[in-house]
């Protein structure tokens, strides 16, 4: 007796046949697409912390890590707990605020004391030698004043809180810009959670990829400004 129902037909193609060929995957599922897919699962680790008892803690570690060397910014983990916890934003921005500021600290250390050891070959590693140069130059023209670009702008904090070091800038002087635009920075961040919610969130989520492009285009283009038009004078 046939084990298929009556008027049914076992085809070559039929999934429910035995030995029949499976089904061609679809390219796109296949593999994945091109595009910045490392720095996408970097992001979704960063994000799952906000489900952890220890977000606050991870959020200060992160924004320590960030202005140093880690890639994936605070504001990623910034937004999910603001998202979580509305009334908490302005204490949330306040965490990643001091650890940024912290960490900025840090990389200024780094830079005065362990350019060759450890600041040169990051630098080559991540292919930051012009930015790198161009912000020790602006920093031996312009002071603390160049810190006020990178912290409110998408050009890689980390460099230029290394660069600082290197180049020995007036140290309460970096704090303290620091402190204004990085923590003016993350308070915006706040801001617009309190304010607009979940909808911050699922623009970020649905154009990440385009969003890193841009923010890449915008950080060259912030190191044009920084050459041209502070280095300029």
């Amino acid at each position: 007796m046939s084990e298929h129902p009556e008027g049914s037909e076992v085809t070559d193609a039929d999934p429910a046949a035995p030995g029949a060929p499976a089904e061609p995957t679809d390219p796109a599922e296949a593999s994945p697409p091109p595009g910045f897919h490392p720095i996408k699962r970097m992001y979704n680790w960063v994000l799952s912390w906000a489900e952890s008892p220890h977000a606050t803690i991870a959020l200060f570690i992160l924004a320590f890590a960030e202005s140093s060397f880690f890639p994936i910014p605070p504001d990623v983990l910034l937004i999910a707990l603001c998202l979580g916890a509305p009334r908490r934003a302005f204490w949330f921005a306040g965490v990643c605020t001091a650890g940024s500021v912290l960490g900025g600290a840090f990389g200024y250390l780094l830079g005065w004391l362990a350019r060759e050891p450890i600041v040169d070959p990051f630098v080559e590693l991540m292919g930051w030698q012009e930015p790198f140069a161009t912000a020790v130059e602006t920093y031996e023209k312009h002071g603390p004043l160049a810190i006020a670009v990178a912290a409110f702008t998408p050009i890689p904090y980390k460099v230029f809180t290394l660069a600082a070091g290197v180049s020995r800038i007036n140290f309460p002087g970096f704090m303290l810009m620091s402190v204004l635009f990085r923590g003016a920075r993350f308070f915006l961040v706040g801001t617009l959670i309190w304010r607009f919610g979940p909808v911050v969130k699922d623009f970020i989520d649905r154009w990440f990829n385009l969003l890193t492009i841009v923010f890449m285009i915008l950080g060259i283009g912030g190191f044009v400004v920084v050459k041209y038009a502070l280095g300029s004078s």
